[in-house]
């Protein structure tokens, strides 16, 4: 069995219209365009467009016919018969909490449980990818980082829900200056197949020093679309094992995080007996923690990848303060050749 409608990513630039009933979900890359509308759900990232680009970019999701949709508490989604997406923001100051409490920790875990109960209520057993963003991520909160008590309350929604960590979905996780906390997810009615990274430690099984509840997702994943697939990496940085390498070094940081998406090609492409997944069948998202250093991470990148790949830069706080660059990307593929 395969989804019936493919799903498909376009990007456009600032001030176009998507309001289409074929669209499935919208990521609005940096600021908010004048006259931009959309009838479907919009997750604002609400980061930087560094370099050369336009200071909007709409990453539309789409199908080739009409789908349907509907609000669920916070959560505006559409669907089709095969795939859901969905978005939502919860402020953190309109939540009421014990003195003491952390509100990100409960907002996460509210946003969480709603998108568990969304997708059981419609039938979609398997959440593929999350994008998370959230603000002064490495704040403190009660006694520990705001990156910490987000892990903490995203993995306590998957407990309650009776969800395995290990069956956990690609995903990101940055920090912005300001706004609320932002998810948008992407799940469908077949199981992804999960990828780790032989280069590292899975993050769900980090040991303590990274606080009290390890994140929660997987490296990669491929998930079905038509008769093909959509290969969904997750941010990726210089992590070997569990351990963040070459602190204060972004070129050599960025050599590493490359080293890393190439194991998970690999990964990938194992049973793809023709159409492997390259580097410019990639469509980039590159977090950078200092402007600055935009410059040389894209003369790094490029050197290692080649001009023509299709990547958007922007600014952001990465989960760690050690880290200065995280690389998430996507793909689409036919389905898994074999010899003739």
């Amino acid at each position: 069995m395969s989804l019936n409608v493919p799903l498909q990513l376009t990007q456009l630039e600032s001030g176009a219209t998507v309001a289409t009933e074929m669209t499935l979900g919208v990521h609005c890359l940096g600021a908010i365009p004048a006259g931009f509308n959309s009838t479907a759900p919009v997750q604002h990232v609400s980061l930087p467009i560094l370099g050369d680009a336009a200071d909007a970019l709409n990453e539309v999701w789409h199908v080739s016919h009409a789908c349907s949709g509907g609000q669920f508490e916070d959560i505006a989604y559409r669907r089709t018969e095969d795939v859901l997406f969905g978005s939502l923001a919860i402020d953190e100051a309109r939540l009421a909490v014990e003195d003491g409490s952390s509100r990100l920790h409960a907002a996460t875990e509210s946003a969480y449980r709603q998108i568990f109960a969304l997708l059981a209520a419609e039938g979609f057993s398997y959440l593929w990818r999350t994008w998370n963003y959230l603000p002064a991520i490495h704040e403190e909160e009660c006694g520990l980082e705001r990156y910490r008590q987000f892990n903490i309350g995203r993995h306590q929604a998957f407990s309650a829900f009776a969800r395995p960590v290990d069956s956990s979905p690609a995903a990101c996780a940055l920090g912005t200056a300001t706004g609320p906390l932002s998810i948008a997810f992407i799940a469908g009615r077949q199981a992804s197949t999960r990828i780790e990274n032989p280069r590292q430690v899975s993050a769900f099984a980090y040991p303590s020093q990274y606080g009290p509840r390890s994140p929660t997702f997987t490296r990669a994943a491929t998930a079905p679309n038509g008769d093909g697939e959509i290969l969904f990496i997750s941010g990726t940085a210089s992590i070997v094992g569990h351990e963040t390498l070459h602190h204060g070094n972004v070129v050599a940081q960025t050599r590493e995080t490359v080293a890393n998406l190439a194991a998970l090609l690999e990964r990938a492409n194992r049973g793809r007996a023709s159409s492997p997944y390259q580097w410019n069948d990639l469509i980039y998202r590159v977090y950078i923690r200092h402007a600055q250093d935009y410059a040389v991470v894209r003369q790094t990148l490029e050197g290692l990848l080649g001009s023509a790949i299709q990547a958007v830069y922007m600014q952001a706080e990465v989960c760690r303060h050690d880290l200065l660059v995280e690389i998430e990307a996507l793909a689409f593929k036919p389905s898994k050749a074999t010899p003739s």
